[in-house]
């Protein structure tokens, strides 16, 4: 992003508005999530934390504004009755949900050798199943006021691939097929859906990742970061969570059809469409 553009992002002053409008994000206690959530509200948007850590949640959401503006809902997106009872109280609370930003993720590192088949499953749970379960839990809402936004945070590696990394991006590569998916069955209500695709975001999820790809890989933490994570940006440059969570509002308040079924990479270059 320009240095204007980041400025408008940390102004709140950019033209891309949610006025009135309720939003889940999953995953929102910290991170990318978190940081989507503080510009919805900026923007105007009463928005729902839907989180697995539920002190974390609470606490995330006293920290963004009062219970007229934000509210924590324990979440793991893997259940359907608490994805249910979630999606319940947002409605219950705000009245309904006009946007989902199904960005609830973990990150599992192997050789796919070394992959353990629970692992496997699980974390394409997360991924996959967390985002069928929340798209399908909102939908009616959505379909019931003709019009809604689905978000869903991909990866680069929803177009590319990387090493030790098999379930991450099978997962990745899925959600855009939901994506599109939704966005030809949405379509008719007014509903759209796309994928927000970043390149690596130096949070505690990526942090994690370091040591353990310079173990799997045989190479050092420095080589980790310079040659695997940002080797193939063009200013080796991590990506933000406010660029990430710039492109978000975007999708959430695109006002037609028109931007549907897409994905937008923001990865400095990582990868290029």
């Amino acid at each position: 992003m320009s240095n204007s553009t980041k400025s408008a992002a940390s102004k709140g002053t950019s033209s891309q508005r949610l006025d009135g409008k309720i939003a889940i994000i999953t995953g929102a206690g910290r991170g990318i999530g978190h940081a989507i959530a503080k510009r919805f509200l900026e923007a105007g948007a009463r928005v729902v934390i839907a989180g697995l850590n539920f002190d974390r949640v609470k606490a995330a959401a006293a920290g963004l504004g009062s219970e007229k503006e934000v509210i924590g809902v324990h979440m793991d997106v893997t259940s359907e009755d608490m994805v249910n009872a979630g999606v319940a109280k947002t409605v219950k609370t705000f009245g309904t949900v006009d946007c989902l930003v199904s960005n609830a993720g973990i990150q599992i590192v192997h050789p796919l050798e070394d992959f353990s088949f629970e692992q496997w499953k699980l974390l394409l749970a997360v991924h996959l199943d967390g985002g069928f379960l929340t798209t399908k839990a909102c939908l009616p809402h959505m379909y019931k006021q003709g019009s809604g936004s689905i978000i869903y945070m991909g990866s680069v590696h929803s177009h590319e691939a990387s090493k030790l990394k098999s379930a991450y991006v099978t997962a990745k590569h899925g959600l855009i097929g939901l994506a599109r998916t939704v966005s030809k069955e949405g379509g008719p209500h007014g509903v759209r859906a796309n994928v927000v695709c970043p390149g690596f975001v130096r949070t505690d999820l990526v942090e994690k990742q370091i040591p353990e790809q310079a173990r799997d890989l045989g190479i050092s933490e420095k080589e980790v970061v310079e040659t695997i994570m940002l080797g193939e940006t063009v200013d080796k440059e991590f990506t933000t969570v406010a660029d990430v969570a710039e492109i978000t509002l975007m999708f959430a308040a695109f006002p037609t059809n028109a931007l549907t079924g897409q994905s937008l990479i923001v990865s400095h270059g990582w990868h290029m469409n």
